[in-house]
C-alpha cells in the first residue's frame, strides 16, 4: 500500500488476511465503516468504487455506501466533482491516502509523523476537510473509503490501521457481487474439505491421508473446485472460496 509496517505479513490479499471476519450483507458493512469513523473522530463516511475501468473516458467514481448527515446528501457530489479526476488519476500510480483541508478553518498538519504516509490535495475545493484510503484489487474491486470532519486525530499507526480496515471494506464488496455471481454448478464436499485443507497449509500428501484417498484423487478435487470456482491456480481457488463462504 506504500508502505509496511512489523508484523504485516499476512496484509491485504494474504490468505490469512482473508479469513478476517467476513461480511454477508452490506448490512454487515455499514458498523465497520462507523467503528472507523469513531476511530478518526471523523464526522461521515463515504465508500467510492471506480465504474469503467479499462474504458477511455468511461471511469467514474459511485457511491456505493455513506452516512451523509441530513441535509448534506451533495456532499458525495461536491467530493466528486472538486477531487474526481485527481482520485481516479491518483489510484492509478499511487496507494498512499489522500488529505484535503476544506473550507471549514479546518487543516491537517503540514508536517509530522504522518506526512510521508500520506498525498495532500490543493485545498478549499470542497467545503469539508477528510482523507481517502485508495484501495486496489483489480479491476471490479478499485476505489477509495474516504471519512469527513473538522478534524481528525491522525498518526502514523492510526492511518495504517485504517487503511487496513478499508482493504477489508472494499474486499467485503467484492466478495458480495462475487457470491451474487457464484457458479450454478456448486463445490461438492469433497471439494470443500480439500480445499478447506489446503487453505491451512496442507499438501496434497497430507490431504490425501487426512481423508483417506489417493493423492490423485485429492488432486482431483482440487482442480475441479479450481475450475468451478474459475481460478487460474489453487492458491487463487483458495483465496476465492474464503471470500465466498465455503470455506474459513
Amino acid at each position: 500500500m506504500g508502505y509496511s509496517r512489523g508484523g504485516t505479513a499476512d496484509g491485504p490479499g494474504s490468505i490469512q488476511y482473508l479469513r478476517l471476519q467476513r461480511a454477508s450483507s452490506r448490512s454487515d458493512i455499514f458498523p465497520k465503516l462507523v467503528a472507523m469513523q469513531k476511530n478518526l473522530k471523523a464526522r461521515n463516511f463515504a465508500v467510492f468504487r471506480i465504474a469503467g475501468a479499462g474504458l477511455p473516458n468511461k471511469r467514474k467514481l459511485v457511491c456505493e455506501l455513506d452516512n451523509w448527515a441530513a441535509g448534506a446528501v451533495e456532499s458525495g457530489s461536491q467530493l466528486i466533482h472538486g477531487y474526481g479526476e485527481t482520485l481516479l488519476d491518483h489510484i492509478e500510480g499511487s496507494l498512499l491516502p489522500l488529505v484535503w483541508n476544506g473550507s471549514e478553518n479546518t487543516s491537517f498538519a503540514d508536517a509530522g509523523e504522518f506526512a510521508s504516509l500520506t498525498r495532500r490535495l490543493p485545498p478549499a475545493i470542497v467545503p469539508f476537510s477528510g482523507i481517502a484510503f485508495p484501495v486496489r484489487l483489480g479491476a471490479l474491486g478499485n476505489g477509495y473509503v474516504t471519512f469527513v470532519a473538522t478534524s481528525m486525530e491522525l498518526s502514523s499507526d492510526v492511518i495504517i490501521d485504517q487503511h487496513v480496515r478499508s482493504c477489508q471494506v472494499m474486499m467485503d464488496l467484492l466478495a458480495l457481487d462475487e457470491r451474487r455471481s457464484v457458479p450454478a454448478e456448486s463445490l461438492s464436499e469433497r471439494e470443500i474439505a480439500c480445499l478447506q485443507l489446503a487453505g491451512d497449509g496442507r499438501i496434497s500428501e497430507e490431504i490425501a491421508e487426512k481423508l483417506g484417498l489417493s493423492v490423485h484423487t485429492v488432486n482431483a478435487y482440487l482442480g475441479s473446485a479450481t475450475i468451478k470456482l474459475d481460478s487460474v491456480n489453487r492458491i487463487q481457488a483458495i483465496a476465492k472460496a474464503i471470500r465466498l463462504g465455503y470455506i474459513h
